[in-house]
C-alpha cells in the first residue's frame, strides 16, 4: 500500500460493494430522501465551487489541516483508506467528512475504507467534537483535501501519458485520457500521486456542488453500522490490553471532599481483589481533573465492585457540604426577583415596564440533568517506562492526549490516546477525568488498568448540567403588542469548571439564546444575578440554549394566552420582519460568543427563524381541530449557529398521561453534507427532550446526589416517546455556510411540548420535569 500516513490501530473492512447509490449529480430535491425526512423549498442553486466563507476553526487548538499527505492512503489495488480526525458518537461525522474527501477526489465510496485517527492536536488538527461545529469546521478543509487529492492523481495521469493536465480528467476512481479514452485506475497512478506535493489553495478546483455523488444525497450509510448491529464494533468497554487489570473507585460523594481514611481489610479478602490504590483527588476548580477517591484494583470487574462495598471510608465532605437542591432553588428564585448584572440594555425596559398598559411575568425551572450516556464512563491505559498508551471513548481526544502527558509528566509524544467508539456521550465526554484516572492508577501499579464507572458512578459523579431559574417580566400596550421585554437568568456556570471565583454565566453562556435574543422588541434588558456552583457543572447537550429556550419560548406562549393571541402568531410577531443583525452592536453586550465563530459570516437572520416557524406551523396542520385532549404547541429557537422550530402534537388523558402523536420540526442549518444524518438527530433529540421535559432531574441533599440509577433519574420509555417525527430541512447550496446540527434540534422541543400541553389542558409548566404536574 502506498501510505500517506502512519496506520492507526484499527481496521475497518470495506463497505459491501453495491451500497452506494451512484448518482452523478447533486439533483433538485422536492420531496422526501429519506423516511421521515422533507426537503422543502425549490431547488438547489449551483454554487461558487469554492471554500470560501470564514469560520473560527484556525482559532481551536491545533486548528484545521487539509493535506491528503496525511489524511489519505491508496493502495496498488486501489482501495482507498481516509482518516477521520473526528469521533463517533452517533451523529455520523466519523462517515461524513471522509464522505466529502471521497467525493471531491471522485473516488469509488464502495472501495474506500474509514480509519480513525488517533488523539493528536498537533498531527491531526482540532478533534474537539463538541459545540455542534464538526461540519461547519471541516467541510471546507476536507473538500480541499479531496480536490487536492484527485488533482495529484490527474497530474500523475497527464505525467504517464505525456499530455497537458488539461487533457485528462478524474471521475469514479479513474483519471481518463479525454483525447484517447485510456483510463488509468487510482491504484496504477497512487505511487505517482503520493510523490507529488499539495497544490496550493489557491490553485484548487473544487466540484461544482451539482456534481457532488455523496454530499447531500442522504445515501451513505455510516461505516461502522454494520459492526454496530452484529455487536462486532469497539466501545471504550471493549478495549483490551494483555495483563490489563479492572479498577472501580469510591469518590467522594460531596465535591469538593475530601478521604480522611479507609479501611481495606475487608475487601482485600474478596476473592479477585489484587490491591487498594489512593487516587488523589484535585483542588477547586476541577477542571478535568479526577475527584480522587480509593481505587479496587482486581482482575475482573465484578470483584472490584464487591470490593469496593467492603470499603470503610470515612470522608471529609468539605464546603458544598449542605448543597440542597430545594433550598438552592429558592435562593435562586429570590435572585431572580432581584436586580442583576446588566448584560444586554437596549432602548428603557425599566421604564417602558413602568409605562405599559400591563405587565406580564412568569418564573421558570429547569434542575440539573444528568448525561446517562448508554455508555458510562471507562478508559483504559498502560504507563511504562514513560509511555503512555490509552483507549479512550473521548469527545476531545486531542485535549485528552495533552492532559495525559501533563498529568504523568512525560512528553506529549510519549501519549498515544488510541480513539474507541462512544457509546454516547452529550457533553460528559469532553472531561475525560476518567482517562486520567486510569493512566494514574496504571502508573501506581505498573500494569494495564480499566477503569469502569458504574450506573451509579455515572449518575452520582457527574459532570452535570446547571440547574437554572429563569424570570421574565414583559410589558405590553393597549393593543397587546410587547413594547418591553426583561430576562434574568440565574444559574451557576460551566466556566466554575475552570475558575472557582465565576458566579455570573461566562459569555459563552450568555451568547446561548440569553443576550443574543432576536425578538424585534424596542426595549429589550437581560440581566444575570450570582449564582456559585456547588457541583460540577459541564457541558451539555445544547448547553444553556435548553433553559434560555425554554424560558423564553414558554413565555411567548404565555403572552399570546394573556393578550388573547394565536401562540404562532405572537411568536412570528416578536421575531419580526426580516433583519440582519450583529449581536455585538447591541447596548450592554460585551465580549460576544458567536459560537466561537465570526459574526460577518454567520449574523442573526431573522428570516430564517421565521421561515422554520412557518414551515412547521404549516406542516403539522396548525388551527386544525383536534380531538378532546389534544393541543399543538410551537417554539423556535436558533443555537449552534443553525436555525430550528418545532411543533408538537400532545394528547392528555383524565389522569393526565401524556402521548406524543407527532411532532415536525424544520432544520435551517446552511450546507448541510448528509440529510440522513440530520434526521437521525432530529429525531434523537425528540426522545430526549421528552425525558428531559417530562422526567429527568438530579436533586441534591447535604451535597450528594439523591438518584443513583434509571429507577430515580427517569428517561423516557418506549410508550411515551413521539410516535411521529417529520424532519424539514431547508435547502441551502455552497454559498449558505454550514452551521451546527448535533445540538440544536434539543432546545426547542421541551418548550413545544408544554406549550402543547397547556393548548391541550389550560394547565401552565413552568417547572420540569412535569412528573406528576398534571395527576388528577
Amino acid at each position: 500500500m502506498t501510505h500517506m500516513f502512519k496506520s492507526g490501530i484499527f481496521n475497518f473492512a470495506p463497505i459491501p460493494p453495491g451500497s452506494v447509490a451512484n448518482m452523478s449529480r447533486r439533483f433538485v430535491l422536492k420531496g422526501f430522501v429519506a423516511a421521515g425526512t422533507l426537503v422543502v423549498g425549490t431547488s438547489f442553486l449551483p454554487g461558487k465551487g469554492r471554500a470560501d466563507w470564514a469560520t473560527g476553526a484556525a482559532l481551536m487548538p491545533g486548528g484545521t489541516k487539509n493535506n491528503p499527505h496525511l489524511f489519505i492512503a491508496i493502495d496498488p489495488s486501489g482501495e482507498v483508506t481516509i482518516i477521520a480526525n473526528r469521533e463517533e458518537m452517533g451523529t455520523g461525522i466519523k462517515t461524513s467528512l471522509p464522505m466529502v474527501v471521497a467525493d471531491e477526489m471522485e473516488a469509488d465510496w464502495s472501495r474506500v475504507h474509514v480509519q480513525q485517527a488517533t488523539g493528536d492536536n498537533e498531527k491531526w488538527g482540532n478533534q474537539d467534537t463538541d459545540g455542534s461545529r464538526s461540519v461547519r469546521h471541516w467541510v471546507q478543509p476536507m473538500r480541499q483535501c479531496g480536490a487536492a487529492m484527485r488533482m495529484m492523481l490527474e497530474q500523475a495521469a497527464a505525467t504517464r501519458w505525456g499530455v497537458e493536465l488539461s487533457s485528462v480528467k478524474a471521475e469514479n476512481h479513474r483519471v481518463v485520457n479525454l483525447a484517447t479514452g485510456e483510463i488509468a485506475g487510482y491504484g496504477e497512478l497512487a505511487a505517482a500521486a503520493s510523490a507529488l506535493p499539495m497544490p496550493p489553495v489557491e490553485a484548487l478546483q473544487l466540484k461544482n456542488p451539482r456534481d457532488f455523488r455523496y454530499i447531500g444525497t442522504g445515501s451513505i450509510q455510516i461505516v461502522d453500522l454494520y459492526d454496530i448491529t452484529v455487536g462486532k464494533a469497539v466501545y471504550g468497554i471493549d478495549a483490551k490490553m494483555p495483563g490489563m487489570k479492572f479498577a472501580v473507585i469510591a469518590r467522594p460523594p460531596v465535591v469538593g471532599g475530601k478521604l480522611v481514611s479507609y479501611d481495606a481489610t475487608e475487601t482485600l479478602k474478596v476473592p479477585g481483589v489484587e490491591q487498594v490504590v489512593v487516587v488523589p483527588g484535585a483542588t477547586w476548580p476541577l477542571k478535568f481533573r479526577p475527584l480522587g477517591g480509593v481505587a479496587v484494583i482486581a482482575r475482573n470487574t465484578g470483584s472490584a465492585i464487591k470490593g469496593r462495598e467492603q470499603l470503610k471510608i470515612v470522608w471529609d465532605d468539605g464546603p458544598n457540604a449542605s448543597y440542597d437542591s430545594v433550598a438552592f432553588r429558592s435562593q435562586m428564585e429570590a435572585s431572580a426577583g432581584q436586580p442583576g448584572l446588566v448584560v444586554r440594555d437596549d432602548g428603557d425596559a425599566e421604564g417602558a415596564l413602568k409605562s405599559a398598559a400591563r405587565v406580564i411575568s412568569a418564573t421558570y425551572y429547569i434542575p440539573h440533568l444528568a448525561h446517562a450516556s448508554m455508555e458510562p464512563p471507562t478508559a483504559t491505559a498502560h504507563v511504562t517506562n514513560g509511555t503512555c498508551v490509552a483507549y479512550v471513548p473521548a469527545q476531545y481526544p486531542g485535549g485528552c492526549h495533552d492532559d495525559l502527558a501533563a498529568v504523568l509528566g512525560i512528553p506529549a509524544s510519549n501519549v498515544t490516546v488510541n480513539l474507541t467508539l462512544l457509546g454516547g456521550a452529550f457533553g460528559r465526554k469532553c472531561n475525560w477525568d476518567f482517562a486520567l484516572e486510569a493512566a494514574l492508577l496504571s502508573k501506581a501499579t505498573g500494569v494495564p488498568i480499566k477503569v469502569v464507572w458504574t450506573r451509579e458512578d455515572d449518575l452520582q459523579h457527574d459532570s452535570y448540567h446547571t440547574v437554572s431559574v429563569e424570570r421574565i417580566d414583559a410589558g405590553v400596550d393597549t393593543n397587546g403588542r410587547v413594547v418591553a421585554w426583561r430576562h434574568r437568568s440565574v444559574a451557576p456556570s460551566l466556566w466554575s469548571t475552570f475558575d472557582g471565583s465565576q458566579v455570573h454565566e461566562h459569555p459563552i453562556e450568555l451568547g446561548m439564546g440569553f443576550v443574543d435574543n432576536p425578538f424585534d422588541i424596542p426595549n429589550l434588558r437581560c440581566e444575570n444575578p450570582a449564582c456559585a456552583a456547588h457541583v460540577r457543572i459541564g457541558w451539555f447537550r445544547s448547553v444553556s440554549n435548553i433553559p434560555h429556550a425554554f424560558a423564553i419560548q414558554s413565555f411567548v406562549a404565555e403572552l399570546a394566552a394573556a393578550t388573547g393571541r394565536d401562540p404562532r402568531d405572537m411568536l412570528l410577531e416578536l421575531i419580526g420582519p426580516d433583519r440582519v443583525l450583529d449581536p455585538t452592536k447591541f447596548r450592554g453586550v460585551t465580549n460576544f460568543w458567536n459560537y466561537g465563530d465570526p459574526v460577518s459570516t454567520y449574523p442573526i437572520e431573522t428570516g430564517r427563524l421565521r421561515r422554520v416557524t412557518e414551515i412547521v406551523a404549516e406542516q403539522i396542520g396548525w388551527g386544525r381541530t383536534l380531538p378532546k385532549g389534544h393541543g399543538l404547541g410551537i417554539a423556535a429557537h436558533r443555537s449552534f449557529l443553525s436555525y430550528i422550530a418545532t411543533a408538537v402534537e400532545v394528547a392528555v388523558d383524565d389522569k393526565g398521561n401524556i402521548t406524543i402523536p407527532r411532532v415536525d420540526t424544520a432544520v435551517d442549518c446552511g450546507f448541510y453534507i448528509n440529510p440522513e444524518r440530520i434526521r437521525s438527530q432530529v429525531e434523537g433529540a425528540a426522545v430526549q427532550g421528552t425525558a428531559l421535559a417530562k422526567n429527568s432531574e438530579i436533586t441534591f441533599k447535604n451535597g450528594r446526589a439523591q438518584q443513583s440509577n434509571f429507577d430515580g433519574y427517569l428517561l423516557a420509555r418506549i410508550n411515551e416517546v413521539p410516535l411521529n417525527v417529520n424532519v424539514h430541512i431547508v435547502p441551502a447550496d455552497w454559498n449558505v455556510p454550514s452551521s451546527g446540527l448535533g445540538e440544536p434540534p434539543l432546545p426547542p422541543f421541551a418548550p413545544a411540548l408544554c406549550n402543547a400541553v397547556f393548548a391541550a389542558t389550560g394547565k401552565r409548566i413552568r417547572s420540569l420535569p412535569i412528573g406528576n404536574q398534571l395527576a388528577t
